[in-house]
């Protein structure tokens, strides 16, 4: 077991539609925030100043020789940099790639540079995420007008410090780790200027060290950071070109693998107070349902069991450690309502999309470019038509859902891995009847999270903070596999029909309606020039909740369009490559990204017997990956992916090694999805329980040669962790198209005849 972290935030290095849960995402919080400040709202006040934010993160991570700029990062006198990340880590590996660009741009000694964890603490809401997302929500010339100051109340109020989105690099990176290097590295060569009495222009900076070539004097970053912090930092500083970068661009060794590999790290499973207790729980199994009765005496009667709570859609047993409260919690024998939900189904679900597609007077949102209908009904076009579906996914978590809080003297303290710790305290201040200065989170590695994390769709956070209030001691809950499995906050049950007119081998007119719960336009843009294109989106909500998932609403739609374009290529008679390409505009990033792909992957060239070919791109997250995907078969008839190739253009890649793991990680998490997942309903509640009726992608049967390939464009920097997933279902799909002849135009592969 290893050992815990300090719990100070120091340094914490259908036919049946029934309840209908809310969701909130990053973009529509930051769009109602923004609209309220904008129109002068009362927002204003609300989270101090900025230079108070500014103040209270100084007295939170500066100290006794350790100097505070702002929320980001200290100096101490011994020269260490210490940078602060809001972004939680669950493998991405974005705590080194910040830490790489901060350094690089202050010129600090790579060695003596630390990265922590932020605290959860208003004062460290990410300003950066807010700044980010603002051109999406408002447009670059509103989002220009508004000023750094608002902008930062803005992310304290709302409040924001998400870990999602692939946001880490191209928003927290960009605008606030490599402006913050660099304007301190300004204040630190304005204060060595001083102290030596010479021209800042005769100063230069490297490994935590100002010189003055000509007198040969030198003073260290430690020595000038007292000075420097108390100076104003340029709120535009200049930043490096990149043929000056040292650290960007370069494979550093990531900061948090020792410690997964020799087992110190600590997850929210592993954490441990004195006197603990643990809790297991049991939630109605049809969502929408309630607990309407349970006798606690068979569960009281197990040794070591402790306590019973009874919560409006749960029961949860307290025990002296796991075990023995889940052999009382296995006691019990609760009763149910199904909320009216008997009569979901995923086979329902799937009848209600395409009635709703067929009967709705409109649709709830569209986007798209001329004359669909006319492009259509010409005389010498060919149509194409094709249905597709995908089914709810789970998250697949590693690590189930933990969480341990104490009730103290009126604060409530908590411990665990969720993707926004101020809106997990906010969430359980509200949960606990609390103000939100009386809770305290402290957050932790995630062993796993894919958006199942955001505490938005976190039951947990509201289960421990009722449980925490009714018990004197510390104490863990945590949910079983099968708990987590059956209780999900999945990808979306989403159909789709597309149709498309072709003249010459071309396509002029192509059309998509889709029917799910979130809305993919502004998000997933499409990437081909075509004449006329509308792409529909009708809602709808089963009993299940649902959200974001690894690349969110680019795996739907890159599966829809990009098996569709092979479907295209076919009826043109034309090979898939040389289709899309000829669809792509010329000589731009797409057409580069997937030419190199067809280089890379020989396409073209002969297979060896029994194999095939697919290839796709999708852009997601302001970066463009494609892939092709070489499939053959096993004896049983199933298919075997051989070898898997991805050219990515994220703009610029930041950490080499890192980016290469997250884009095949993505591959093979997209192929596994594609492959056999999916989550089931009937009555009601959902089919699979574990990973052995919800079978993820063995080592066994991954791809043995996945070759990963960046092109640097220089272009706006892209997302990372998300964008390699979404063509490897449909490249997946194409490939065994090309083998056997037969199209695959619903996922799971494995649930249908063998390929």
């Amino acid at each position: 077991m290893a050992d815990n972290p300090s719990p100070d935030l120091d340094y914490p290095e259908t036919d049946a539609p029934a309840a209908k849960p809310k969701k909130k995402g990053v973009k529509r919080r930051i769009f109602l925030a923004g609209s309220a400040l904008v129109v002068g709202g009362g927002i204003f006040g609300v989270w101090w100043t900025d230079s108070s934010a500014k103040a209270r993160a100084n007295a939170l991570i500066g100290g006794e020789g350790r100097h505070a700029f702002g929320s980001v990062m200290t100096i101490a006198e011994d020269d260490t940099v210490t940078v602060f990340s809001p972004h939680i880590d669950f493998g991405q590996g974005s705590h080194t790639a910040l830490g790489q660009m901060l350094a690089d741009e202050l010129d600090a000694d790579w060695d003596k540079v630390t990265i922590a964890q932020a605290p959860a603490d208003m004062a460290f809401a990410n300003t950066a995420l807010a700044k980010g997302f603002l051109p999406t929500m408002t447009g670059e010339f509103a989002a220009g007008l508004i000023p750094d100051a608002v902008i930062g109340m803005m992310a304290r109020s709302m409040p924001l410090m998400i870990t999602g989105g692939s946001s880490a690099i191209r928003f927290t990176g960009e605008v606030a780790m490599r402006r913050t290097g660099a304007a301190v590295r300004a204040a630190l060569v304005a204060e060595a200027a001083d102290r030596l009495g010479v021209p800042e222009s005769e100063l230069t900076t490297a490994n935590s060290v100002v010189t003055h070539a000509a007198s040969g004097k030198s003073l260290r970053y430690g020595e000038l950071a007292a000075g420097a912090a108390e100076r104003s930092l340029a709120s535009d500083p200049v930043l490096k070109t990149p043929d000056q970068w040292t650290l960007i661009g370069k494979d550093v060794f990531r900061r948090d693998i020792p410690a997964k590999v020799d087992g110190s790290a600590v997850y929210g499973i592993d954490f441990t107070l004195p006197d603990m207790r643990v809790a297991t729980i049991a939630m109605a199994p049809v969502r929408g349902g309630t607990l309407e009765s349970v006798d606690e005496a068979p569960a009281m009667a197990v040794k070591g069991v402790e306590k019973v709570v009874k919560l409006p859609d749960a029961v949860i047993v307290v025990g002296k450690g796991y075990w023995q409260a889940k052999k009382g919690l296995d006691a019990l024998a609760p009763k149910w309502s199904d909320g009216g939900n008997a009569a979901v189904s995923t086979a329902a679900v799937y009848a209600a999309q395409a009635k709703l597609r067929q009967t709705a007077e409109k649709p709830d949102n569209e986007g798209g470019a001329g004359d669909v209908g006319a492009a259509f009904s010409a005389n010498d076009v060919k149509l194409v038509v094709a249905e597709y579906k995908v089914p709810f996914l789970h998250h697949a978590m590693m690590e189930p859902f933990a969480l341990t809080g104490h009730y103290k003297d009126g604060t409530l303290t908590l411990w665990g891995g969720l993707q926004d710790p101020l809106s997990t305290r906010t969430k359980a201040a509200k949960a606990a009847g609390l103000d939100v200065e009386k809770v305290v989170f402290n957050p932790m590695i995630m062993g796993g999270g894919f958006g199942r994390r955001f505490p938005d769709l976190v039951e947990i956070i509201d289960q421990v903070a009722v449980l925490a209030k009714q018990v004197p001691y510390p104490v863990k809950l945590i949910w079983s596999r099968e708990e987590e499995v059956r209780h999900g906050t999945y990808r979306p049950q989403s159909s789709a029909a597309l149709k498309a007119s072709l003249k010459d081998g071309a396509i002029t007119a192509m059309q998509m309606d889709y029917v799910q719960s979130g809305n993919a336009e502004g998000e997933v843009p499409f990437i081909y020039d075509i004449p006329a294109t509308a792409r529909r989106h009708f809602a709808y909500q089963s009993n299940q909740i649902d959200g974001p998932w690894r690349s969110v609403n680019a795996t739907q739609i890159g599966f829809y369009t990009e098996s569709f374009m092979d479907e295209l290529a076919a009826a043109a008679g034309e090979d898939p490559y040389q289709f899309r390409r000829k669809h792509l505009p010329e000589g731009g990033r797409h057409q580069k990204v997937l030419d190199e792909v067809a280089k890379r992957s020989g396409w073209g060239t002969p297979l060896p017997e029994g194999t095939g070919r697919g290839i796709a791109i999708v852009e997601s997250f302001d970066t463009i990956v494609a892939e092709v995907v070489e499939v053959a078969l096993k004896d049983d008839g199933t298919p075997k992916v051989v070898r898997a190739f991805a050219v990515v253009d994220c703009g610029t890649t930041i950490n080499p090694l890192n980016a290469e793991a997250q884009i095949a990680g993505g591959l093979i998490m997209g192929l596994s999805s594609a492959m056999g997942e999916q989550v089931t309903l009937d009555q009601g509640a959902v089919v699979e329980s574990n990973f052995t009726d919800y079978p993820i992608l063995k080592l066994a049967d991954a791809p043995p040669v996945v070759d990963v390939h960046f092109i640097d464009s220089g272009a706006k920097t892209g997302g990372i962790g998300e964008p390699g997933l979404p063509p490897a279902s449909p490249a997946l799909a194409n490939a065994l198209a090309a083998l056997t002849g037969k199209r695959i135009r619903n996922l799971p592969v494995l649930t249908q005849a063998r390929a």
